[in-house]
């Protein structure tokens, strides 16, 4: 009698971690890159709930909403049955994720904060999915983009920038955020790299004494906004050559295997006015 209820536990114990192994299947992704990395691996029509401006491909754009940065529903995610949750470290209420967490869901954290973890995430999400052959596949062309655009910029000349993330109060890129790790990768020189924050604002009159040979707008097509004008300083070198790039933001911002597209355009846009200024002198 003992053997037969060990060999029934032994069973359980199997069945569980089987069960505890199978690709999701309702998900629940609260970010925009998390739902573009699914449906770039396939599995996109798994996903059940996101939150706000997840419009990436067209088909997110009709996914329930279940939150915001702000806010997560989570009486709508508990009725939705996910058997997985994907939550953004960086970009969902923590006290809601914990609570998701107490009902006993699967919640897997999503926080990459390097270009190179994009390839880890895929594989990750790869895993959890049951697609680990497409996430293989799409990682390891991630992280061979990464590595030749080191190589062909990295012992360039140095380009000074100005990344105008906002107009109004007039913000940058600084530290670790993601478009000063890309901004490196191409080669470019931000004069704001080592402020205090990885967002920082800062005054017209720093950016006017930087000089800057280049000056970055990024925009999305989804959500337009409005850009500096800065046709009043015509002594900055950026303003004076009329260099300037205007990159996809939904690309080099989101966390995504799209960002390599964004990237390659960026530094190609650097690259451009590293030629100009070198002709000049």
């Amino acid at each position: 009698m003992s053997y037969l209820w060990n060999s029934a536990l032994c069973c359980l114990a199997l069945l569980a971690s089987q069960l505890q192994a199978e690709p999701a299947q309702r998900i629940i992704a609260l970010s925009p890159h998390l739902v573009e990395q699914l449906y770039s691996l396939g599995v996109g029509d798994k996903i059940v709930g996101t939150t706000d401006h997840a419009d990436y491909p067209l088909q997110a754009k009709s996914i329930p909403r279940v939150g915001n940065y702000a806010q997560l529903q989570v009486e709508k995610i508990l009725a939705l049955k996910p058997d997985l949750v994907l939550a953004w470290t960086d970009g969902n209420p923590p006290a809601d994720v914990q609570k998701l967490r107490q009902f006993g869901l699967h919640v897997v954290d999503s926080n990459p904060k390097q270009l190179t973890d994009i390839a880890k995430e895929l594989r990750i999400l790869g895993q959890l999915t049951g697609a680990t052959a497409t996430a293989e596949q799409q990682a390891t062309l991630v992280e061979l983009g990464l590595a030749e655009l080191h190589q062909r910029y990295s012992k360039k000349t140095k380009v000074t920038v100005f990344y105008e993330l906002w107009q109004q109060p007039l913000s940058t890129v600084a530290q670790d955020a993601w478009p000063q790790q890309q901004l490196e990768l191409c080669g470019a020189t931000n004069p704001f790299a080592n402020a205090m924050s990885d967002y920082p604002q800062v005054s017209l009159e720093h950016v006017i004494a930087s000089m800057p040979q280049l000056i970055i707008q990024p925009m999305s097509v989804n959500e337009p906004r409005t850009l500096l004008d800065w046709s009043p300083w015509s002594a900055i070198p950026a303003v004076k050559h009329q260099q300037f790039s205007q990159p996809d933001s939904d690309l080099v911002h989101r966390t995504t295997s799209r960002m390599l597209q964004g990237v390659r355009q960026l530094c190609a846009d650097i690259d451009k006015t590293r030629q100009f200024f070198a002709k000049k002198s």
